[in-house]
C-alpha cells in the first residue's frame, strides 16, 4: 500500500499489530506461552530493566502476543499506546494507580456498570481514593464536584445498563478547565461505533471480555493513552512528572511524552500490581477482534429490531435505547455513535421485579448470566443480580431499577431473538 494510505478500520481489525512470524513464518499469531525471554547479553537486560530500550523481559509486565492486541486497539482508538490487563477492572485500577495518591478524589458518573460503581465506591477506598458521582445527564454536577484534590473524570460513551449515550464533548470541556483527564470506558460501543478520542478523551477503558473479544470465553482488559494529556504541565500527577524512584530518579512523563500513561501503567502499576492478561487469552481476544466490524453491524440491526418489538408489547412500561427515535438520547446516539446505537439495553416491565425474575427463568434462546457483548444474545435482571449490592435509591440512579431487565442482543436471527422474548413474554 502506499506509504500515505492509511487502511481502514476492518483492514486494521484484522491486520492491526499483526505479522507473519519472523521465525516460522506462521501467518496466526502465536500464542508465546512463555514466562520470560532470554537476554542477548548483560548489556541488553541492563537496558531493558532501566527503560532505556523497548522489549520482552517477563510476561506479567509484556508479551508478543498481547503486544499484537494492544497495538491493535491503540490503532483503532486513535491512541499512541496501550496496555492489556487481566480484565477491565484491572485496566481501572491500572489507571487510578497512575493518577490517584492517598487523599486524592474522582470524578464518576453515577450512571456505570454495578461493578464499577462497587469497585469505586468501596475497593477504592482501602487505596485512600475517594470517588464523587455525578449526574451524566447534566455535565454542571461535575463541575460542582471539583476540587484541589480531584484529580480525574470516569464516564462511559454508552452506560451499562441504562443505555444512556454521554456528553463526551461537554464534561471533557470541564475536565480540561480543571486541568484533570477525562477517562471514559466504550466497552460498549467499541471503536466501531464510537471512538472517544475525537469527543475529548484522554484515556480509555475496555473490558475485553465484551465485544471486543466477543464470543464470551475469554477476560481481558485494555487502557489506551490517547497522547493528548501533559502530565508534566502541573505536579498534579507525580507518578509521571516526578523522578521516579523505581527507576533511579527517572521522570516518565519526559521520557515517553505521549504515551508516558501507558508506559507508567505497565513499567510500575502492572510490574508491582500483577494483574496481567495471559497470552491465550489475548490470542482469543486478537481473533475476536478480526470480526469486529462484521459482529458489531448485526448487533446493532438485531438490537434495533428487538427494541421496537418491545416498545409495542402491551406488558413493556418503557424501553431505553437510544436507537428508537423517540429515544431522549437518540439525537446524541448520531451524533457520538453514528453507525448505531450499539446492542445492549433496558426495558420495564409492568409487572415490576417479580415479572422480571420470571422472564428470565422463562427464555429459552436467550441465556441467564451476567456478562455482555457475546455472540449469544444474553438477559438479566440486574435489581436481582449485577446491582443487587446497591441500594434501592443507587439501582434507580443507576438504570437498574426493580422492573429492569437488560438485554445484549446477539447475532442470531433477529426472528428467533424476537419469538423467544414473544413466547417467554406471553408466561408472566
Amino acid at each position: 500500500m502506499p506509504e500515505d494510505h492509511q487502511p481502514k478500520f476492518a483492514t486494521v481489525a484484522v491486520h492491526g499489530g499483526a505479522a507473519p512470524d519472523p521465525t516460522t513464518n506462521a501467518r496466526a499469531t502465536p500464542i508465546y506461552q512463555t514466562t520470560s525471554f532470554t537476554f542477548d547479553d548483560a548489556g541488553h537486560a541492563a537496558d531493558l530493566f532501566n527503560l532505556e530500550q523497548f522489549g520482552n523481559i517477563y510476561t506479567r509486565i509484556m508479551n508478543p502476543t498481547q503486544n499484537v492486541l494492544e497495538e491493535r486497539i491503540a490503532t483503532l482508538e486513535g491512541g499512541t499506546a496501550a496496555l492489556a490487563t487481566a480484565s477491565g477492572h484491572a485496566a481501572q485500577l491500572l489507571v487510578m494507580h497512575a493518577l490517584m495518591s492517598p487523599g486524592d478524589e474522582f470524578i464518576a458518573a453515577k450512571q456505570l456498570y454495578g461493578g464499577s460503581l462497587n469497585q469505586f465506591g468501596h475497593s477504592f477506598k482501602k487505596f485512600g481514593w475517594t470517588a464523587r458521582f455525578a449526574d451524566c445527564n447534566d455535565p454542571d454536577s461535575f463541575k460542582a464536584l471539583i476540587n484541589d484534590k480531584t484529580k480525574a473524570i470516569f464516564i462511559e460513551s454508552i452506560a451499562n445498563p441504562g443505555g444512556i449515550v454521554t456528553d463526551m464533548e461537554s464534561i471533557s470541556k470541564i475536565a480540561k478547565e480543571a486541568g484533570i483527564p477525562l477517562i471514559v470506558d466504550n466497552t460498549l460501543a467499541t471503536p466501531y461505533l464510537c471512538q472517544p478520542k475525537q469527543f475529548g478523551a484522554d484515556v480509555i477503558v475496555h473490558s475485553m471480555t465484551k465485544f471486543l473479544g466477543g464470543h464470551g470465553n475469554s477476560l481481558g482488559g485494555i487502557l489506551v493513552d490517547c497522547g493528548t494529556f501533559d502530565w508534566m504541565a502541573s505536579d498534579k500527577f507525580p507518578t509521571l512528572s516526578a523522578p521516579c524512584p523505581g527507576y533511579h530518579g527517572k521522570v516518565l512523563g519526559e521520557m515517553f511524552g505521549p504515551m508516558a500513561l501507558a508506559i507508567a501503567c505497565r513499567v510500575v502499576g502492572l510490574r508491582d500490581l500483577g494483574p496481567c492478561i495471559s497470552p491465550f487469552n489475548a490470542f482469543l481476544i486478537a481473533t475476536g477482534m478480526e470480526t469486529l466490524p462484521l459482529r458489531m453491524r448485526q448487533h446493532t440491526e438485531n438490537a434495533l429490531h428487538v427494541a421496537r418489538f418491545l416498545k409495542n408489547h402491551e406488558k413493556v412500561a418503557w424501553v431505553s435505547y437510544a436507537g428508537l427515535s423517540d429515544s431522549p438520547y437518540h439525537e446524541r446516539a448520531k451524533r457520538y455513535c453514528f453507525k448505531g446505537a450499539g446492542a445492549v439495553f433496558t426495558f420495564g416491565l409492568k409487572g415490576g421485579f417479580d415479572a422480571g425474575v420470571k422472564l428470565v427463568n422463562s427464555v429459552e434462546l436467550f441465556s441467564h448470566l451476567a456478562n455482555v457483548g457475546d455472540t449469544r444474545s444474553l438477559i438479566i435482571h440486574p435489581a436481582s443480580t449485577t446491582h443487587s449490592q446497591l441500594t434501592p435509591d443507587e439501582r434507580t440512579a443507576a438504570g437498574a431499577g426493580d422492573d429492569v431487565v437488560r438485554l445484549s442482543v446477539g447475532i442470531e436471527d433477529a426472528h428467533d431473538i424476537i419469538l423467544d422474548l414473544e413466547r417467554s413474554l406471553d408466561k408472566i
